[in-house]
C-alpha cells in the first residue's frame, strides 16, 4: 500500500481545518515544484499554543501533514512547536512516499512561519538561524 491508514485517515477526516481570526501567528508557505500551499494559523495564550488551523491547497500528503502537524503543536509551549521535525510529522503519519517527504518540509516550514511571525509581531528576540529555511538571506548562517 502507497499510503498508511494514518495517512489516509488525516486526509479523509484533516484535524483543524479553518482559520483562525486575529491569529497570533501566520505562516504561509509554498512549493512552486508541486503547487503545494499551506497556511497555519496559531493561538498562543501564555506561551502555549491554544489552537492551529490550516489551509492547505495540495495533494493528500500536504493535507494529511498539515492536519498531523497541527495536531502535533496544540497545546504545546511555543519554543516546543518550533522544535517540530518534519521527520516527526511522517513518524507521526507511519511514513510517507519518498517523493512525497517535501509535504512534511512544507508543514515543518509553515509552523516555524507562524512562529516567526508570532515572535515579530511581539517582538520577541529570537536566533534568526533557527528560521534559516525560511528566510535564508537574512540570517548569515552561512556566511
Amino acid at each position: 500500500m502507497l499510503y498508511s491508514e494514518k495517512v489516509m485517515d488525516h486526509f479523509r477526516n484533516p484535524r483543524n481545518v479553518g482559520e483562525i481570526e486575529n491569529a497570533d501567528g501566520v505562516g504561509q508557505v509554498g512549493n512552486a515544484k508541486c503547487g503545494d500551499i499551506m497556511r497555519i494559523t496559531l493561538k498562543i495564550d501564555n506561551g502555549v499554543v491554544s489552537d492551529a488551523k490550516f489551509t492547505t491547497f495540495g495533494c493528500g500528503s500536504a493535507i494529511a501533514t498539515s492536519s498531523m502537524a497541527t495536531e502535533m503543536i496544540k497545546g504545546k509551549p511555543v519554543e516546543e512547536a518550533l522544535e517540530l521535525s518534519n521527520q516527526a510529522v511522517v513518524e507521526a503519519l507511519d511514513g510517507l512516499p519518498a517523493h512525497k517527504l517535501h509535504c512534511s518540509v512544507l508543514a515543518e516550514e509553515a509552523v516555524k512561519a507562524a512562529v516567526k511571525d508570532y515572535y515579530d509581531k511581539n517582538h520577541i528576540a529570537y536566533d534568526p538561524k533557527l528560521f534559516c529555511g525560511l528566510d535564508c538571506e537574512s540570517c548569515h548562517a552561512h556566511d
